[in-house]
């Protein structure tokens, strides 16, 4: 059979004839050794085998064996050496690359296979985020495993999260990939939470011979999404880097002079506001930066700027130009992390691109097995060339909770399909479509300040007043899908204060199930016009301006979206927090003991108002049938 032949039976599908394909040994066409029809021989087989999965709708089937090669050295452009794991079909060849960057190591990614499916997410064993090695490379991919810089075996720094350093290593490993005799040419990405947000700051760079990446549950903005919601900071930023084996150092002594860096630490500590002396951890940050680098960046960069610009996705995802599959799941902890990368993935990327909203409130199980094989549909595609039948799927896929079925769309949000249902604050109730007519008593809500907790655990302070109002059980079943918006008239008695939003369902049976939250503190009240949308405002961040107390003012605030069919009888619940305290049953959106927030340090009256100047009001996506 000669080449010629090859591509002509390959040509049978056309999605399969990838010029990676024929890029035959040089000595193959002239048959004048043993080792040059070995190597064609070797060649056809594996194009037709190719060729038999190419008319498969579920990807590449489980053929081969794997062999793995420890802590290979792939040398990055300044010198320095990165550790990688290279996991790789046992048979000659070349095949794809998909590249997984760890900040945890690489060598506990090895421990996918111990825990049985159905176990849930756990955070005992949430850092195994870079895949199965062995699903991937029975299905004919090279799965390699990288300690980032600075992380594990690798060497050098850990500049903080996804530096600017750090996004051009993802550029060099992917293109040393590319070299290695094994690979055919094509790489792509893999690996959820840290392990996406990087994909999307590597295919910002464009490495050449990156042909898409699958960046799952990957925050977009690290000050907006995961360091501080609404302004209130998280403690995100200290539970996670005790993940992380890094050997890294304060970013932020190259960003201030020791005079600044000693102001603004001395401001933390004796602003009551803060909260941040109430507690040893929190302390030790401030005053040991070089035992704790990390979270001390996070805690003196209190406001958005330079600092996470450079490591947020959302800067720079106009620049990703490979196909790109989003995804996250409403109603569990990506609503307080991931979704809202997801969501920005697909409204700023210009380029071939899928969305879902996936059915894991409780957050995918570890490796993430429930989406493996639409990894490989995606790669058979864009790596391989075989038609899986993928791209020939609407763009969007929602589970919608509460009907227990996907919805599939071409849009995100559904703006044509939806009937924005504005709902009214009225003395406890949620009332459709009637704002007030007269002059009701404000609702009020006294707050003193919690201690704060750091480390996941029971609260050291009692659980705080908090306010609910509540719609009437619905007369016909409604679906809302989409993001949601609270307008909220308020005034204070302090000059700032926290607002922490949670939507219910609740059943006529008295069960309860938080779908969503939102989040602002009073003095980041400041919209980006430009950027706000009624569904969603968007804040600046950058600039919070102090409350005069007593005076009314108009809070928008985002809420996280949802898709949720609410049945008959049942009712939504708007409830209105000053500071996170842990649910029972366990509140994923609250995530408590990893992203609930330090508590607000001063006392503070609220009064919630709702009157015809000040109409307090809930925007909600509801679904209009087709």
């Amino acid at each position: 059979m000669s080449v010629g032949m090859v591509k002509a039976e390959l040509a049978v599908s056309s999605r399969i004839a990838h010029p990676s394909f024929f890029k035959l040994s040089p000595c193959c066409g002239s048959g004048s050794s043993l080792l040059a029809t070995s190597l064609f021989i070797t060649e056809v087989v594996f194009l037709k085998r190719v060729l038999m999965q190419a008319s498969s709708k579920e990807g590449s089937k489980p053929i081969h064996k794997m062999k793995n090669e420890k802590n290979v050295y792939a040398k990055m452009r300044d010198g320095v050496r990165l550790a990688v794991d290279v996991y790789r079909p046992d048979a000659p060849g070349r095949f794809p690359g998909l590249l997984a960057m760890s900040p945890y190591s690489k060598d506990v990614q090895a421990l996918v296979g111990v825990l049985p499916h159905g176990t849930g997410f756990t955070d005992e064993w949430g850092i195994l985020e870079a895949g199965n090695s062995e699903y991937f490379v029975s299905r004919g991919y090279a799965h390699v495993i990288a300690d980032i810089r600075g992380v594990g075996n690798s060497e050098g720094t850990y500049y903080n999260m996804f530096s600017k350093q750090e996004q051009e290593d993802g550029y060099d490993l992917v293109e040393w990939i590319a070299q290695q005799p094994w690979c055919d040419g094509n790489v792509g990405m893999v690996g959820i939470s840290y392990f996406a947000v990087i994909q999307y700051l590597v295919a910002a760079q464009q490495p050449p011979h990156l042909k898409a990446i699958f960046p799952h549950d990957g925050w977009g903005d690290l000050y907006r999404d995961i360091a501080s919601h609404g302004g209130v900071p998280s403690l995100f930023n200290y539970y996670l880097p005790r993940e992380i084996p890094s050997r890294a150092v304060p970013i932020s002594e190259t960003m201030y002079s020791k005079e600044e860096l000693k102001r603004r630490v001395e401001e933390l500590i004796e602003d009551e506001a803060t909260n941040y002396s109430k507690d040893p951890h929190l302390l030790h940050v401030l005053l040991y930066p070089h035992v704790f680098p990390v979270p001390f960046d996070y805690l003196v960069n209190r406001n958005d700027g330079p600092f996470y610009r450079e490591r947020s996705p959302v800067e720079v995802m106009n620049k990703i130009k490979v196909p790109t599959y989003l995804g996250s799941e409403f109603h569990g902890y990506p609503v307080c992390m991931h979704l809202p990368g997801a969501i920005s993935g697909w409204e700023k990327i210009n380029a071939p691109k899928k969305l879902a909203f996936r059915e894991y409130p409780g957050g995918v199980e570890r490796p993430f097995h429930q989406f493996h094989d639409e990894i490989v549909r995606w790669y058979d595609y864009w790596l391989k060339g075989i038609d899986t039948g993928i791209m020939d799927e609407p763009p969007i896929k929602i589970w919608v909770r509460g009907a227990e079925k996907w919805r599939y769309e071409r849009a995100w949000p559904l703006l044509e399909k939806t009937e924005w249902l504005t709902y009214y604050l009225r003395q406890g109730n949620l009332v459709a479509k009637e704002p007030p007519t007269g002059r009701e008593p404000s609702d009020s809500l006294n707050y003193k300040p919690a201690a704060p907790t750091v480390l996941s655990g029971i609260p050291i302070s009692p659980k705080p007043d908090y306010l609910v109002y509540s719609t009437e059980p619905f007369k016909e079943d409604m679906e809302v899908i989409g993001p949601i918006s609270l307008s909220l008239f308020a005034s204070i008695t302090s000059d700032d204060a926290d607002f922490l939003i949670a939507l219910r369902e609740m059943s006529p049976d008295g069960t309860a199930f938080v779908l969503t939250r939102g989040w602002l503190k009073a003095s980041h009240r400041e919209l980006d016009q430009q950027k706000s949308r009624p569904w969603k405002p968007y804040h600046v961040h950058t600039n919070p301006t102090p409350v005069e107390p007593g005076r009314i003012y108009e809070y928008p605030i985002e809420i996280q979206p949802i898709a949720n069919l609410f049945r008959k009888g049942q009712r939504l619940q708007l409830e209105i927090w000053p500071c996170d305290y842990p649910q029972q049953p366990y509140d994923w959106t609250q995530y408590w003991g990893a992203v609930h927030h330090i508590p607000y340090g001063k006392e503070v009256t609220y009064e919630i108002h709702h009157t015809p100047d000040h109409p307090s009001h809930l925007l909600l996506p509801l679904i209009t049938k087709q």
